[in-house]
């Protein structure tokens, strides 16, 4: 299951207010947010494959468990 493209249409950066896209996320981008999230998860291995990156700021947001993870503390640089 994928993130829901009507959904992806009304997201925004929260900072910029800007649209975002879909990008891959690195393998060890992948490692690090996944080992992050996987306490939260109760036994179940949380999927992290993408992110939203602003076409603005360049920030990206996590994609955990086809969940967008829109916050900005969460949000990292570039890949």
């Amino acid at each position: 299951m994928a993130v829901d493209a009507e959904l992806l249409e009304i997201l925004a950066c929260p900072i910029c207010k800007e649209e975002v896209r879909l990008v891959d996320l690195s393998e060890d981008r992948r490692t690090g947010v996944r080992d992050k999230y996987r306490e939260k998860f109760r036994g179940e291995e949380p999927v992290v494959e993408q992110g939203l990156r602003c076409v603005k700021c360049g920030r990206v947001y996590p994609i955990v468990s086809d969940i967008p993870v829109m916050l900005v503390e969460e949000a990292f640089d570039g890949q």
